[in-house]
């Protein structure tokens, strides 16, 4: 059924709801009747003809336990079992929403929402009235952009897309900081995607992973015989980059001697190819991202402040996903999508189970570690109802022991006290202490950061 032809039943005790959403929907559907008392149900039930039910959890201001909402929608699925319903929640009642699927509604939506996401979840829920199953093919695609996985309805999300809306189309220099898997390289690709040079290179580069001799070269470029393996001339990073957008991903594992010459490039706005004297001028868009929180950063034992400041005109902080738990399962139903097309599984659907399971978990390796548990739930579900025993949680993540906190301290004190003695040991060598503590000159560095050493 099309919306254009629905009759839609709203009960919500705030007028001020019912307000806006009789303004919304009067102009989309054929008939909208808003009501404030829930006793009022069975009547209107045998008055009207009704092809959906907007459904408020709660409708007593001293008690957020959602059983009203529940009981009602036992009772109207017992005079009208036709009749979809769509459940109207708030944030911490996340829970009772999924406990709501259970008890048969169609769908649920959290308030305040977004109007073309309201209009979205009616469409969809009509389109398929009739189901009892909640499938990931009929779910409304969430908020954001799907093609690039840049998902989400919660605030903090919200407030994203925003900044991403205001700061696309300047030339600012971007630093986004978050938790690994929370898709800091989507947001520098949205960046780019909604900026001025969009048309022109998008270039990334993982440099933390670049080797003290490898770093210019990679970045810089150089020239035929500059070293031992310089085979030919070699145009760098920021040469490949000029017009368009340089992306740095894990900036904060760079040394201060690296920091030194990449401060130089972005004052002077020129490169120098190793061999060459020759400066060459580029025009980029830089943006960088690390999951090295901005506090620990600014300590100039680790990172230059002068650096901070030219590469952080504005800071996008990115939360992880225990952070906008709203967004879960939106997320999956996205990834749901995604791998039953890949994987030839059109009819794939999440039993209430699954989802309970989805949203009670802490997802330690954020949003990656949500799309591999969907992706694996998928390729390995033997039906097309993903049950919440299908959904495996990575050991890698998982693995790690809750350690109670005087034991962690006392652990603490045990790694401090180590590093200064192979420190003293070799008398100040960071390279030397690093070697024999088995770690990178820059996982020490940090190390010390940590100690305050």
């Amino acid at each position: 059924m099309s919306l254009k032809k629905s009759s839609i039943l709203v009960i919500d005790d705030d007028t001020d709801v019912l307000t806006a959403v009789r303004l919304l929907l009067r102009t989309e559907v054929k008939e909208v009747i808003t009501e404030k008392n829930p006793e009022q149900i069975p009547f209107l039930l045998s008055k009207d003809s009704f092809d959906l039910v907007l459904l408020d959890m709660n409708f007593n201001a001293s008690i957020n336990t959602g059983n009203e909402g529940i009981y009602w929608l036992k009772r109207i699925k017992t005079l009208k079992p036709a009749i979809a319903v769509i459940m109207i929640t708030a944030y911490g009642d996340i829970d009772l929403a999924v406990k709501s699927l259970k008890e048969g509604a169609a769908d649920f939506v959290v308030k305040p929402w977004h109007n073309e996401k309201l209009l979205s979840a009616l469409t969809n829920v009509l389109k398929n009235r009739g189901q009892n199953k909640t499938s990931a093919m009929d779910m409304p695609l969430p908020a954001g952009n799907s093609e690039n996985g840049m998902i989400g309805e919660s605030d903090v999300m919200q407030d994203i897309f925003y900044k991403i809306n205001k700061i696309a189309p300047t030339d600012a220099n971007i630093l986004i900081l978050g938790e690994n898997g929370t898709g800091k390289d989507l947001i520098a690709t949205a960046i780019h995607q909604q900026s001025l040079r969009a048309s022109q290179p998008f270039i990334k580069v993982d440099v933390g992973a670049l080797t003290e001799s490898l770093f210019e070269s990679e970045l810089f470029g150089h020239k035929k015989g500059a070293f031992t393996d310089a085979g030919e001339d070699r145009m760098g990073r920021f040469e490949s980059a000029n017009g368009g957008t340089l992306f740095l991903d894990e900036i904060g594992n760079i040394s201060l001697q690296q920091q030194a010459k990449l401060l130089t490039v972005l004052q002077n706005r020129q490169v120098t190819r190793l061999g060459v004297n020759q400066p060459i001028p580029i025009d980029i868009r830089l943006i960088c991202a690390t999951n090295i929180p901005l506090g620990e950063l600014a300590n100039e034992n680790r990172f230059r402040k002068d650096l901070i400041y030219r590469i952080n005109t504005v800071e996008i902080t990115v939360p992880p996903l225990r952070k906008r738990k709203e967004d879960i399962l939106l997320l999956a139903r996205h990834f749901a999508m995604v791998y039953a097309n890949k994987y030839l599984k059109p009819n794939i659907q999440f039993h209430a189970s699954a989802l309970d399971k989805l949203c009670h978990y802490a997802f330690p390796g954020n949003v990656r570690e949500l799309q591999y548990t969907i992706e694996r739930a998928i390729i390995m579900s033997d039906s097309e109802m993903i049950q919440s025993s299908d959904l495996l949680f990575s050991p890698i993540e998982s693995a790690t022991p809750d350690i109670p906190e005087d034991e962690v301290l006392k652990l603490s004190t045990l790694e401090k006290n180590t590093i200064l003695k192979v420190i003293d040991k070799h008398n100040g060598n960071i390279s030397k202490a690093a070697k024999e503590l088995g770690l990178t000159r820059t996982a020490l560095y940090r190390r010390l950061s940590k100690y305050d050493i």
